[in-house]
């Protein structure tokens, strides 16, 4: 039975995984392809897509909220609800892009002059944001189909989704950057393009096939009448979620600042050793995110114990896949490390962060697989206090005292992550345990 689970968690995870490790990638592909263009507008691009990053966490509360609730409510047979619920997310996320968009059209340069962009690369990087940040209205529905598309377990085409505007966002790059043909070489605003155009793309086959698949409800009668109740259902579980993600973006960047203090080859040792580790935490996003789609059904169909039972099968599954891969990309750490690099110093301290990673990524997976399984019961405001405490009151702290005052360098970081996931996680372990989310459940009517 066991087995079965570890199956199911799997089937449905494996996409998933493809479709975060094609987002991640996606971001290297675009660093190279500008770079042979301009160095400068690698420069101004990766800064305008950190704020991007930023502005659209905004947009998870839909997608959170729309995931756990249509995935409860198949749960429940309740197929007409969970359309409904479709529905709303959709409208509320896309009219949430539209304001986003317009604000960043209006605010572009003086959001890059705030964050001490370098003068020279403002004009570059305006362009940029104004061309992918104003329709972010494309991106927020997109988000949202993707996340209706996951909830009634149709992952596989997500990620077939997710291949395709990647495909068309290369092919949109290459002609902008290369000008094949004869064609004229646009730069950064044929890139911005690009992105838009397959951004655009993937949204109209998304809701095709929404439409196809009967997945999203064509009246109108229960919209009306609780469409209020069902905004509000969804910011209480999304909400939470979204503060997490700016603390995380946050205290990584107060992290990044004290990297930057110790040397120029731990900034570049960190991004090597990150570049190789995503195989490893993207895998466990999967995973957690899978534990989300599987335990809200559960619950959906009240069927509690098995949630409770399943969670814990799921956290094992996932920490001992995160040794073997973590276990992985150590042996094989020089050859890897050595495709970036041939300066000894990076190598050496790369090899020993991939050898941290072993301990740091089975701690990641227990945090996520049960933080997602709370957030699935509507235990949302508990695991969000935790994170925000272990990132702040653990990994920031203790990231300055191991690394700078111990003079342990970026080994002692990585040290501190590994103390705050470990935490984090035995935290979220014994929150799961004590079924105090049974009651949280019951009083929140989810």
């Amino acid at each position: 039975m066991l087995q079965s689970h570890h199956l199911r968690l799997f089937a449905v995870s494996w996409p998933i995984f493809i479709e975060l490790l094609l987002l991640r990638l996606m971001g290297l592909v675009d660093t190279f392809m500008l770079s042979a263009y301009s160095d400068d507008a690698v420069a101004a691009v990766g800064f305008a897509n950190q704020i991007l990053m930023m502005v659209t966490v905004a947009l998870t509360v839909m997608t959170i909220g729309v995931t756990i609730l249509v995935s409860r409510s198949l749960g429940a047979n309740e197929t007409e609800e969970a359309s409904q619920l479709a529905k709303v997310a959709i409208l509320l996320n896309a009219i949430i892009g539209l304001a986003l968009g317009v604000m960043l059209a209006i605010f572009a340069a003086p959001l890059l002059e705030f964050f001490q962009l370098p003068a020279h690369l403002v004009p570059t990087a305006t362009s940029y944001l104004i061309i992918v940040g104003s329709p972010l209205v494309i991106q927020s529905t997109m988000l949202t189909m993707t996340a209706i598309f996951k909830s009634h377990g149709f992952t596989k085409q997500a990620m077939y989704v997710a291949f395709a505007v990647n495909g068309l966002n290369i092919i949109g790059n290459y002609v902008a950057i290369f000008g094949p043909f004869g064609l004229p070489v646009t730069g950064v605003t044929g890139v911005a393009v690009s992105t838009v155009l397959s951004q655009l793309i993937g949204a109209w086959i998304l809701f095709r096939l929404l439409i196809r698949k009967n997945l999203i409800s064509k009246s109108n009668q229960r919209f009306f009448v609780h469409a209020r109740h069902d905004v509000k259902r969804l910011f209480r579980l999304g909400a939470p979620s979204s503060l997490d993600a700016v603390a995380w973006n946050t205290h990584m960047m107060t992290i990044t600042v004290c990297i930057a203090t110790i040397g120029a080859i731990a900034l570049t040792t960190n991004l090597y050793a990150n570049t190789l580790k995503m195989f490893i935490t993207a895998f466990a996003g999967a995973m957690g995110q899978g534990t989300m789609l599987l335990i809200s059904r559960l619950l959906g169909a009240k069927q509690n114990q098995a949630a409770y039972h399943q969670s814990h099968s799921y956290a094992k599954w996932a920490m001992a896949t995160s040794i073997g891969m973590a276990f992985l990309m150590y042996s094989l750490s020089d050859p890897l490390l050595k495709w970036f690099t041939d300066d000894e110093a990076i190598i050496t301290l790369g090899k020993g962060l991939l050898l941290t990673a072993i301990v740091l990524e089975p701690g990641r997976a227990l945090n996520l697989i049960y933080n997602n399984a709370l957030k699935s019961a509507g235990d949302v405001k508990f695991p969000m206090i935790v994170n925000i405490i272990g990132m702040w009151g653990i990994s920031v702290p203790l990231s300055f005292v191991f690394g700078i005052m111990f003079h342990w360098g970026l080994i002692g970081i990585w040290w501190a992550f590994v103390i705050d996931e470990w935490v984090r996680g035995c935290v979220l372990l014994i929150r799961w345990t004590s079924c105090r989310w049974q009651q949280k459940e019951k009083s929140s009517g989810y």
